[in-house]
């Protein structure tokens, strides 16, 4: 069904008919900020392409920042880290530009492997759950396998079936 569109609807109206068909499409983010985004188009005296550049990018913004939420969610991370938080004067044998250079996740998409090794307390688990953060921000699906997990697929022999 296809509604007649009118010309010279007033701003309620309009305001109205918009927050309808958001919810319709399925635009939360449009819906949310389109009244500051018109206010800052008519200030900023932005052509309709400009003003709807603005809104659909928007849209797309918020749409990967909670795809990025999703994936670090489903990681299932313990805790929340990241390597804004880490300490790196706490360890000086950790190379700060080698970690950021590990956060570009290069290596994953080489396939390489990445093992951290030091004594307890020396900053791995942050560090993995960082890393592992900053590559579900870029995209990457990433999995927090539990200690109970390792434990358990490490204890027993590989079974043969002959």
């Amino acid at each position: 069904m296809t509604l007649p569109r009118q010309r010279g609807l007033t701003e309620q109206a309009a305001d109205a008919a918009i927050d309808t068909a958001c919810r319709m499409l399925r635009l939360p983010s449009i819906r949310n900020e389109f009244s500051d985004i018109a206010d800052r188009a008519v200030k900023d005296q932005m052509t309709y392409r400009g003003f709807l550049a603005e809104l659909l990018m928007t849209e797309c913004d918020d749409r990967a920042r909670r795809r990025s939420e999703r994936r670090i969610k489903a990681a299932g991370f313990p805790r929340e880290k990241s390597l804004r938080t880490f300490d790196f004067d706490a360890n000086p044998n950790i190379d700060p530009a080698t970690i950021h250079t590990l956060a570009s996740c290069e290596w994953i998409k080489k396939g390489q492997p990445l093992c951290l090794i030091g004594d307890s307390g020396t900053g791995k688990s942050h560090m993995l759950i960082a890393l592992g953060t900053e590559a579900a921000m870029k995209g990457y699906r990433v999995r927090y396998p539990s200690p109970r997990s390792w434990s358990t697929s490490w204890s027993r022999p590989p079974t043969r079936n002959s």
